[in-house]
């Protein structure tokens, strides 16, 4: 099982965390993709981050949402409604998206459940994520797949990312990473 580091900078700030620290927590775990989410700062603020994330971190870099800074990335992750806000048609938003940002960019997408893995696997895309395994507080409102999660997992052509309350001592069978959020990364952290 490879690990995914999510880097949720508003968690980061409200723990008074630094993205220095969380950095080197993912180095320490053998994490090979990071992932910078940020839903409440401007776009500046999000470019300066990325830039002095991709100074300490040598790994896959990935943007939440802000594909318009793909330039500072390996790739970036959507949501569901992010591809609708593309396009309505699945096809034809990745499509697009792939043209935006580059051939040679990864994206990942969010998906809940078989119907959506469905979908995704007629898309060109690079891996889904897939969750929520277990509940948690910075996705309040999201369906638990519990031990579900492996089986739906099996349905998808694409490498899949378990997410939302994943733990770094998970194991599936068809999971590739253990998509492993900021709070859980971060629970051990004076053992730096």
């Amino acid at each position: 099982m490879q690990l995914y580091a999510l880097c949720d900078r508003e968690l980061l700030r409200s723990r008074g965390i630094s993205l220095e620290l969380f950095v080197q927590k993912a180095k320490k775990h053998s994490a090979t993709i990071l992932q910078y989410r940020n839903k409440t700062d401007d776009i500046a603020t999000i470019k300066n981050d990325l830039i002095y994330i991709r100074a300490l971190w040598d790994g896959f870099l990935i943007i939440n949402d802000h594909y318009e800074l793909i330039a500072l990335c390996d790739g970036v992750h959507i949501g569901q409604e992010d591809l609708n806000t593309i396009d309505t048609d699945p096809i034809k938003a990745i499509a697009i998206l792939k043209a935006t940002i580059g051939e040679d960019k990864i994206i990942g997408l969010s998906t809940h459940n078989a119907e959506e893995i469905r979908i995704a696997n007629y898309l060109d895309i690079n891996y889904i994520g897939l969750g929520a395994y277990r509940s948690t507080s910075t996705k309040s409102g999201a369906k638990v797949l519990g031990n579900q999660l492996d089986t739906i997992a099996s349905l998808s052509k694409h490498p899949v990312g378990a997410i939302g309350g994943v733990g770094l001592d998970d194991v599936f069978e068809y999971v590739t990473y253990n998509v492993i959020g900021s709070g859980l990364l971060l629970e051990d952290e004076a053992d730096i």
